[in-house]
């Protein structure tokens, strides 16, 4: 299959470089042309879990000639107008587009390319971009996937076409509740990075204070009704069914602290990457995060105050109404319990 990966970031650098060291033949599309440049001149290092470097093709979207069969997108959502608006000319009938991006991309990168085109998946490992040609990987090797399904959950021909094609990366497991993998990724970062981004401050100082753990237990909470009104059956991360974070007192919810604790307490020092973003003054990918918890809460009728209050505080910052510091917590009232 003719393949691109779409957004060479850390991740899609990261991707590119594993396939292309295992022989596969892939190219490197990106915005940044700096980056684009050292790719080409130096090759592509990853550096953190992995160390190697390995030469690639790479060129910027204007550069771009021919179709392709494969295009495993991982450009930010921020991004999504122009990228797919030049990606189409490359697509022909039967190509295929991968969505590899966070919150739950498919209907938007649909509403471009055509329903028929698009696949999702979900990545399971973490990368940080650390200067042109270079990137980390944050998550342990062995511990890396990729879940790959059908937007509707049919199992297709295709699927395991791709899944053949992603297993160079990492596992790939293909999923017949690619909505209950999406969903469950998206409790994570609307949990915690989304206080993270709102508040400023590291995954340590949310654990340490009460009201911004209620306000992440709150955001839990919200999410779980959403999902279960959209009829989406949550699958489990890491083990661990998420169902487990719900509660209906003020006392359940303080027995749920210890569970943040033990999941999170390892990633004390970790930074949301929206915080990040808001650092470098770009904007954040707060609509695909905790925005789809709010637009969704809309439609199904459900609640979701915490979430609005953590979507409205992000969207300040980026307008620079807001900065990133932890006394934005004075903006959140916590609901009355179930």
């Amino acid at each position: 299959m003719k393949t691109m990966i779409m957004g060479a970031g850390s991740l899609g650098t990261i991707a590119g470089a594993i396939m292309t060291r295992k022989g596969f033949d892939v190219l490197l599309v990106d915005a940044n042309e700096e980056h684009v440049d050292a790719l080409n001149r130096d090759g592509a290092s990853v550096v953190g879990e992995m160390n190697f470097n390995v030469p690639v093709k790479a060129v910027t979207p204007d550069a771009l000639q021919g179709q392709f069969d494969l295009v495993l997108y991982f450009v930010k959502q921020t991004a999504n107008k122009p990228a797919l608006t030049a990606l189409l000319p490359h697509l022909h009938q039967r190509s295929i587009v991968v969505t590899m991006q966070n919150g739950v991309p498919e209907e938007e990168v649909m509403s471009y390319v055509g329903r028929e085109k698009v696949l999702g998946c979900a990545v399971g490992w973490g990368a940080t971009w650390i200067k042109p040609g270079v990137s980390e990987l944050t998550s342990e090797e062995q511990k890396m996937t990729l879940d790959l399904g059908e937007p509707d959950g049919t199992m297709s021909e295709r699927v395991t076409e791709v899944a053949d094609v992603l297993n160079l990366i990492c596992p790939t497991e293909v999923t017949t509740n690619l909505a209950g993998i999406r969903w469950a990724k998206l409790l994570i970062n609307s949990t915690m990075s989304g206080m993270s981004a709102a508040l400023g401050c590291t995954y340590g100082d949310l654990l340490d204070n009460v009201k911004a753990l209620a306000c992440v237990s709150h955001l839990s909470l919200e999410l779980l009704k959403v999902a279960e009104a959209l009829g989406v059956t949550l699958e489990p991360m890491q083990g661990q069914d998420l169902r487990m974070f719900s509660f209906k007192s003020e006392d359940e919810m303080i027995q749920k602290f210890a569970i943040y604790k033990a999941l999170y307490g390892p990633h004390r020092l970790l930074k949301a990457s929206m915080l990040q973003d808001l650092e470098k003054w770009f904007k954040t990918e707060i609509d695909a995060i905790n925005g789809v918890v709010c637009v969704n809460g809309r439609k199904t009728g459900i609640a979701t105050p915490v979430n609005e209050t953590v979507f409205h505080v992000v969207k300040s910052i980026e307008s620079g109404k807001l900065k990133p510091v932890f006394e934005n917590l004075d903006f959140f009232k916590l609901p009355a319990m179930p």
